[in-house]
């Protein structure tokens, strides 16, 4: 097996959105979609653009997610109707039971992904992935 950390965070990553696809299909969600239901059911209600800027995604994007969700019946928005963007969105009661399906399916996955693990390693593996990531947007804000 490759042992750069890129193909190893790459492997884990497929690896991670293979052992939840089914739970994606189970749920009636797409890629990328229960990160937004997560974001409104932890922040309550917001604009489009709080979600696109939190995530660090496209708000062209974070629409065609949003509208798909809404046909779905997860969330629902109102505003105003000249511009999507400025629309508030917020998640229904079918939204909020899909995510927390969705958050049991991740809880079970990240168990056995972690499974042999000490608390302490658990700890420390979720204080190294912060720290590469503070890394990484650090360089992309122009920070030392």
């Amino acid at each position: 097996m490759e042992h750069s950390f890129h193909m190893l965070l790459y492997r884990a990553f497929h690896a991670q959105r293979g052992a939840l696809r089914p739970c994606l299909a189970q749920v009636g969600l797409g890629t990328g979609q229960p990160k937004l239901l997560g974001y409104l059911s932890r922040n309550g209600p917001c604009r489009q653009r709080q979600l696109a800027d939190y995530y660090e995604i496209d708000p062209a994007a974070v629409c065609r997610m949003l509208d798909s969700l809404q046909k779905g019946g997860f969330v629902t928005r109102c505003g105003d109707g000249q511009d999507k963007r400025r629309d508030r969105v917020e998640i229904t009661p079918a939204g909020q039971a899909a995510y927390d399906t969705w958050q049991a399916c991740c809880r079970d996955m990240e168990e056995r992904m972690l499974e042999g693990f000490t608390p302490e390693e658990r700890q420390q593996f979720a204080d190294y992935l912060g720290r590469a990531y503070r890394n990484l947007r650090s360089e992309k804000e122009g920070q030392p």
